[in-house]
């Protein structure tokens, strides 16, 4: 790792943890959070899914999708890519999201420019609460470690 981008990560995590101990609502914190990280990571879009139940994910928060889909888009566990992260529990990252295998198009995101996706599960003491992801428009695998098929 260089040294500007072991700089930016430990930026990255002052400024989440700042986020987190804020006194800012739970949705304020969450917008902020997908802000940062498409800032950091230098991608159009980031998202947060969370568990609704067992079964289901919200749509939560997101800086570069439409923002009339957050808390109105929700997908089963497994379903597409976003249900594939979490049932998996994995990195899921595609250079092609909408050629790869189990892809679901959701129209009311807006989410049809982008082609790369990397989803990361989000987890606390082992326990998956649900991932973020990321999307560019253009084919690039944002995460150049781990390349899922």
């Amino acid at each position: 790792m260089s040294r500007r981008s072991g700089s930016n990560s430990r930026a990255l995590l002052g400024r989440l943890r700042d986020t987190m101990a804020s006194e800012a609502k739970g949705q304020e914190r969450l917008d902020t959070i997908t802000h940062l990280i498409a800032d950091s990571m230098g991608t159009e879009v980031c998202s947060i899914y969370l568990f609704r139940d067992a079964d289901t994910l919200e749509l939560c928060a997101t800086e570069g999708l439409n923002r009339d889909a957050v808390h109105q888009t929700r997908m089963k566990l497994g379903e597409g890519l976003v249900g594939r992260v979490a049932k998996s529990n994995k990195i899921v990252n595609t250079a092609d999201a909408p050629s790869a295998k189990g892809f679901r198009y959701m129209p009311e995101t807006g989410e049809e420019i982008y082609s790369s996706f990397l989803g990361i599960p989000i987890q606390r003491l082992g326990e998956s609460l649900g991932f973020w992801l990321c999307n560019q428009n253009w084919r690039v695998n944002l995460h150049p470690m781990k390349s899922t098929p």
